[in-house]
């Protein structure tokens, strides 16, 4: 009786967290059908009288949607496969590789890099992108989100290919592949598990970042939807069901994502972690 009271008040504590969580999205979705600011100020949390789904095609229009959305888009999809692919390499070079010296040392290294929070580092990167001359080009975006990706993907990645067994990259020696060959042939497929994991984690991050697209790009062709939709508040305030439409541009790309491929994270994410 105890334990079932116990299991019940889990999922009551779970529930509870999850209407925190859901409550302020159904009022943007609600709201982004409904007709004018009257109506969304007169019955905030309820159905509209009359379902406006013309605001997205306004909202898509008017505030460049459409563009902001495609940024991002590019952004995110191009910096998680430049990531996947330097971090897997590292990965590769620090767990199969006879380094044996070397190897430990830059791993600590790279733990070290997750514990810098990446709002530290704004000033010394934007300096960098300066320097480049990468200010107000996608290159601005493309190349921090990629960096600083890195070491939560390596950790990712070095934890499953250790879960490897070396007997398969011993019998592909002894057929003659040299190292590169067992990382495109051998490692990266039987790896496949946790780089959708991780192309997943960093596509999300780079999604939904904010502070670094907001300072680093200034041309409004080049912006990304989180910054776009500042933007799209300060001009359009007046009407607040298409600034719901637009919130829910940027919302919706990401919960589909997550409900699709939740089970390829959490597999992802704890793939290795069983090995002795």
């Amino acid at each position: 009786m105890v334990k079932k009271i116990k299991s019940s008040m889990n999922h009551v504590v779970l529930l509870a967290y999850l209407a925190v969580i859901l409550f302020p999205f159904l009022f943007v979705l609600f709201s982004s059908v409904k007709a004018n600011n009257v109506e969304i100020a007169s019955n905030p949390f309820g159905l509209p009288t009359e379902f406006k789904f013309s605001n997205y095609a306004d909202a898509w229009v008017n505030a460049k949607i459409s563009t902001y959305f495609l940024n991002s888009l590019y952004i995110a999809v191009v910096a998680s496969v430049a990531t996947i692919l330097i971090a897997s390499m590292a990965s590769f070079a620090i767990t199969r590789m006879r380094f044996n010296k070397l190897s430990p040392w830059l791993f600590q290294l790279i733990l070290i890099g997750i514990l810098i929070p990446g709002n530290a580092l704004l000033l010394p990167i934007y300096n960098l992108m300066r320097q480049f001359n990468f200010l107000d080009t996608h290159w601005a975006l493309l190349v921090p989100y990629t960096a600083n990706s890195i070491p939560f993907t390596i950790v990712i990645l070095t934890a499953f290919m250790r879960s490897l067994p070396t007997e398969i990259e011993e019998a592909a020696v002894v057929d003659g592949l040299r190292a590169h060959s067992i990382f495109v042939k051998i490692i990266m497929p039987l790896t496949v598990p946790a780089l959708v994991t991780v192309f997943i984690v960093n596509f999300l991050g780079n999604w939904n970042e904010f502070l670094l697209a907001n300072y680093f790009l200034s041309e409004d062709s080049l912006k990304t939807l989180p910054v776009g939709m500042v933007g799209f508040r300060d001009a359009y305030n007046i009407n607040y069901a298409q600034m719901s439409a637009g919130i829910v541009y940027s919302v919706v790309p990401v919960m589909v994502i997550y409900a699709i491929l939740q089970e390829k994270i959490i597999e992802g994410l704890t793939a290795g972690g069983v090995k002795g």
